[in-house]
């Protein structure tokens, strides 16, 4: 099944926020974050019931090489994209998306 890949409006904040800092630390970096997003993001629509539920509905696939999860939920033929959260953050900013 093809899903259709739905960004809840935070996750753009989260992710440009997270691209700067990395890009601020070392040129080239926060294209690499990028990159590590999606192909996370490529993993989940192939398969994204492969990620377990860790609230209600909502799945966690954890990014590779940072410190960061991305937080779904699938509907019908969507993946809707709740948050994409530093791991050292409180759970509960993303818990109150829907």
């Amino acid at each position: 099944m093809n899903y259709a890949l739905v960004f809840r409006p935070q996750v753009r904040d989260e992710l440009d926020e997270a691209y700067n800092w990395y890009q601020n630390q070392q040129s080239g970096l926060g294209e690499n974050f990028l990159d590590c997003i999606d192909d996370k993001l490529s993993s989940i629509c192939l398969l994204p019931e492969s990620y377990p539920v860790v609230y209600r509905d909502v799945r966690r696939a954890i990014v590779k090489r940072f410190p960061y999860a991305i937080y779904y939920r699938i509907v019908s033929s969507r993946i809707i994209v709740t948050a994409v959260f530093h791991s050292s953050k409180n759970p509960q900013g993303w818990q109150k998306r829907s």
